[in-house]
């Protein structure tokens, strides 16, 4: 009897992890910073560094090597998307059309912003769910620290790893991930 409840658990615990890794951020829409529906989808064949971002961060300036980064290396099948938070200290308190601005009056951001979601707590939005928990991304369970926490996703749209805030996107880690074939 107790073989058999293993093997099940087994069983069980593999389906939910093929299952987990069958799902890519490709199966998502979410809102961009116009408003409009964006399919994740429209990323297939692209790396991507996803970015939790803030207007009003210690990290902010970050904005500028997130839009170099972005400039070097979109020619290559590579994009930067941000998503504006203000899970952190309040730290993005403003419109859609504020938050625009201020990141192309400030930084000249040209890489696709997204609508402001929640990376954390009970209304965490389901792109950051996916993010975040091994059980619907198959690779690892992360927790978003603060503003500009880097996901890395492959050109399947599945996880590959996470970069914490303070490292920059100009990170020997990022940098060799994007160089990579």
């Amino acid at each position: 009897m107790r073989q058999r409840l293993v093997l099940l658990c087994l069983i069980i615990f593999s389906f939910i992890m093929v299952n987990a890794q069958n799902n890519s951020i490709h199966q998502y829409k979410v809102k961009d910073i116009n408003g409009d529906l964006f399919d994740m989808s429209s990323l297939k064949g692209k790396k991507v560094l996803l970015v939790n971002v803030a207007s009003k961060c210690g990290l902010t300036p970050q904005y500028e090597q997130l839009q170099e980064l972005y400039d070097k290396y979109k020619e290559n099948d590579f994009v930067v998307v941000g998503f504006p938070a203000n899970n952190f200290n309040n730290q993005e308190p403003g419109s859609r059309s504020e938050i625009m601005t201020f990141c192309t009056e400030n930084y000249g951001v040209t890489f696709p912003m997204m609508d402001k979601v929640n990376t954390k707590g009970d209304d965490q939005s389901p792109i950051y769910q996916w993010l975040t928990q091994k059980t619907k991304n198959g690779v690892k369970d992360s927790e978003v620290a603060w503003n500009f926490q880097k996901y890395m996703i492959d050109e399947e749209g599945r996880l590959v790893d996470f970069v914490s805030p303070k490292e920059s996107p100009m990170s020997d880690k990022i940098i060799t991930w994007i160089e990579s074939k």
